[in-house]
C-alpha cells in the first residue's frame, strides 16, 4: 500500500486519461480578449495540484478583469480556502468563499463554479463544486441580484490576477470555459465505481458558446491551444517543459512544501530543490513514500562541487518533520537512513565511507529503489557506481516494512532537479518505463517503475 502525504486524489484507472497538464508559477500564465458574450451565465471547470500552501499567498486560477472595480477572481485565499468574487463598479455582487481549507500538496482537485444569475432563488444563481460535490458552507456567502450583469466581457487571465500578481503556483489540467451555460460538475467528471474517487470524462461533446475554450494542454510549442478550434490563449513565460504528464488521472510524486527546512525552498512545481543563501544546510521530503516496488528517479545537479552537497537519500515516512531541522535534520543522518552525496560518499545512519565518484555540475543522477529487497542504488549519468553494489541494504537501514520517503539536502545555492517522470528541465532522449510512464535522460532499468499513482497502484 502506498503511503502518500496528505492523499492524493488520482483514481488508478480513470478509462478517460488525460495526457497533459501545465505547470504555473511566478510570471507565468495566459490570457485572451473576452467580448460580446453572454454577461449573466458562465461554466468554469479545472483539475488543479497546488504546490504552494501555507504560504499567505492568494493564487488565482481565473480572473475577469477590466480594473480593480470591475473584475471577477476565482482561486485560493491567502488562508487556503476557495473563492470565487465578482465586483462591479466597486460593489461586490458573487463573494463565496469555504469554510475549509485546500492544503494538500499531493492531491488533485476538481473545481466547476456555474454562474447563472437569471435564476430565481438566491443561492442558485452562484454554485461552486469540489469533487463533484457542491460546496454549501461558506464563510463568506454573497449571491448576484436576479439577472445582474458581471464582468465578463473583458480580458481573462489564467495562473494570475492581472498580470502582475496573485500567481498560482501549481498545475492545471483539463481547463473549460463554457460561456452562456451553467452546468453541473457531471457534465466534466463522474465517481469512479470501485474507488469512489472523482475522476474526469470527456468534454468534447459540450457547446462552449460564442468566448468558450478548452485547454487540454496537449500541444507543448502552444500551451494555450484551444482545443476545440477557437482562438488560442497567448501565454507568457510558459515554454515546453511547463507541459506535464502529472496528472489527475495519473498523479506524480513531487516534493513536499509543507516537510521543507527554512533553509531550501521550492521551484517548478516543487520539482526543484533550491539551497538558499545561508550557512545552513536545508532539506525537502517526497510526497509519496511506497512500503514496496521497485522505483526509478533521476535528479540534475545545479552547482554541485566536491563537497558533501548535495545530498539525495531516502528515510522512512514516521521520521517526516525531523528532516526539516537543520541539525541533525540532514538525509542520512537520522536512524534509519541513508544517502549519495555529491563528494562521493556514501552516509549510513550519519557515518561515512567512499562509495563513488564525485558529482558534477549538470550530472544526471540515478536511483533505483529497490523495496521489495531492501536496496538502493545510484548512478551517474548512467555509469552505476561501486561497481553495482548496492549503497545501502537490509532493515538496518530502510527500517522493517515501512513507507520509505525520499529527501535531498542542499546548500547555499546547491541545488537539484527531481524528475520522478515529469522533468521541468530538458530531457536529450526520452525514455518511459515499462508501463509507458515517466520521461527520463537514460533508459529505465528492467522491474523498475516511475512514482505515479498509476504504478502505485500495481505494485505498491
Amino acid at each position: 500500500m502506498a503511503f502518500l502525504i496528505g492523499g492524493a486524489n488520482s483514481a488508478a484507472d480513470a478509462g478517460y486519461d488525460i495526457d497533459n497538464s501545465c505547470r504555473f508559477e511566478t510570471d507565468t500564465y495566459m490570457t485572451k480578449s473576452i467580448s460580446s458574450g453572454n454577461t449573466r451565465t458562465f461554466t468554469l471547470s479545472f483539475w488543479v495540484k497546488r504546490t504552494t500552501v501555507s504560504s499567505g499567498l492568494y493564487g488565482y486560477l481565473a480572473s475577469f478583469y477590466q480594473d480593480s472595480n470591475n473584475r471577477i477572481s476565482i482561486g485560493f485565499y491567502n488562508d487556503d480556502a476557495f473563492f470565487v468574487y465578482a465586483e462591479d463598479g466597486g460593489v461586490a455582487r458573487v463573494y463565496l468563499k469555504t469554510d475549509r481549507l485546500f492544503r494538500d500538496p499531493a492531491a488533485w482537485y476538481h473545481i466547476a463554479i456555474a454562474i447563472d444569475t437569471t435564476q430565481g432563488t438566491d443561492t442558485n444563481r452562484a454554485k461552486l463544486y469540489v469533487n463533484g460535490v457542491q460546496e454549501t458552507s461558506f464563510s463568506a456567502a454573497t449571491y448576484p441580484d436576479e439577472d445582474q450583469e458581471l464582468i465578463l466581457n473583458t480580458n481573462f487571465y489564467v495562473g494570475t490576477y492581472n498580470a502582475s500578481s496573485n500567481w498560482f503556483y501549481g498545475y492545471m489540467a483539463e481547463y473549460v470555459y463554457i460561456d452562456g451555460t451553467a452546468l453541473a460538475p457531471s457534465s466534466f467528471g463522474e465517481t469512479d465505481e470501485d474507488s469512489g474517487i472523482w475522476k474526469p470524462i470527456k468534454v468534447s461533446g459540450l457547446t462552449f458558446g460564442t468566448n468558450g475554450f478548452y485547454l487540454d494542454f496537449e500541444a507543448s510549442d502552444n500551451l494555450g491551444n484551444d482545443a476545440k478550434g477557437g482562438t488560442d490563449l497567448t501565454e507568457t513565460n510558459l515554454v515546453a517543459t511547463d507541459q506535464t504528464t502529472d496528472t489527475p488521472t495519473n498523479n506524480f510524486a513531487t516534493m513536499n512544501p509543507l516537510a521543507i527546512s527554512s533553509y531550501a525552498s521550492l521551484g517548478e512545481g516543487n520539482t526543484y530543490v533550491i539551497g538558499n543563501t545561508s550557512s545552513d544546510n536545508g532539506n525537502a521530503d517526497c510526497t509519496f513514500a511506497p512500503t514496496k516496488g521497485k522505483w526509478y528517479i533521476e535528479s540534475k545537479a545545479i552547482n554541485a562541487s566536491d563537497t558533501s552537497y548535495p545530498r539525495l537519500g531516502a528515510a522512512p515516512a514516521r521520521l517526516l518533520g525531523r528532516l526539516q531541522n537543520a541539525n541533525p535534520g540532514i538525509a542520512g543522518q537520522l536512524t534509519p537512513s541513508f544517502n549519495y552525496q555529491s563528494d562521493g560518499n556514501k552516509s549510513l545512519n550519519g557515518a561515512q565511507t567512499s562509495h563513488g565518484d564525485v558529482w558534477e555540475d549538470d550530472d544526471i543522477i540515478s536511483v533505483k529503489l529497490d523495496l521489495d529487497n531492501q536496496a538502493v542504488y545510484y548512478a551517474i549519468n548512467d555509469i552505476i557506481q561501486n561497481s553495482g553494489t548496492a549503497l545501502a541494504t537490509g532493515s538496518t537501514y530502510f527500517g522493517t516494512g515501512e513507507n520509505t520517503m525520499l529527501n535531498v539536502a542542499v546548500y547555499n545555492g546547491i541545488n537539484l532537479y527531481m524528475n520522478f517522470g515529469n522533468p521541468a528541465y530538458a530531457i536529450s532522449s526520452s525514455n518511459a518505463d515499462a508501463n509507458g510512464y515517466g520521461n527520463f535522460e537514460y533508459e529505465v532499468p528492467s522491474g523498475y517503475y516511475a512514482l505515479c499513482t498509476k504504478n502505485l497502484a500495481e505494485f505498491g
